[in-house]
């Protein structure tokens, strides 16, 4: 399975201390070199950027499509690392990508492109048995309290499935 990441799901895995998730559920993930350099630039991602850095999973990848990046760039308003990431899983023909933004998966969506967010990944591996439900309340508190981009609705729905799941 090839999979891609944008870098919000990345640096919410890393805050909730699960970013092995991604190895126990896809095995390697790739990410562009503009979402490797969103997190090794910025100084609030430090600790972040060098957990990505020693990730033996986790792959950079250069784009050579940077007319493609460009257009979506001008067209879409997205910043460089979803652009990279949207362009990267189309050339890639890439089995998922992993993006939180709404705007980014809306354009995403238009291409065709099939689409996971943290939210997904953290239920899907609840439901795979890589993550229990204990672990899932403590992720979506952690994720409340360092204000990621993921609206209180999502969070809500997570645990209210994992709550549905326990009564069966």
């Amino acid at each position: 399975m090839i999979v891609v990441s944008d870098t919000t799901p990345l640096i919410s895995l890393l805050k909730v201390g699960h970013l092995d998730l991604l190895y126990k559920y896809f095995g390697e993930v790739q990410i562009p070199k503009a979402v490797f350099d969103e997190l090794t630039s910025n100084q609030r991602f430090a600790l972040e950027a060098e957990e990505i850095k020693k990730c033996s999973y986790i792959r950079i990848v250069q784009i050579e499509d940077d007319k493609s990046v460009d257009i979506i760039r001008r067209v879409t308003g997205l910043d460089l690392g979803e652009s990279e990431a949207i362009v990267l899983t189309d050339n890639l023909h890439a089995d998922l990508l992993l993006m939180d933004e709404a705007k980014g998966r809306n354009v995403a969506e238009q291409m065709g492109l099939k689409i996971m967010g943290t939210i997904g990944l953290l239920l899907a591996s609840y439901q795979n048995g890589y993550i229990s439900s204990d672990e899932i309340r403590e992720c979506v508190d952690i994720l409340r309290d360092s204000g990621r981009h993921i609206g209180e609705r999502y969070l809500q729905l997570l645990l209210d499935r994992i709550d549905e799941n326990s009564k069966l």
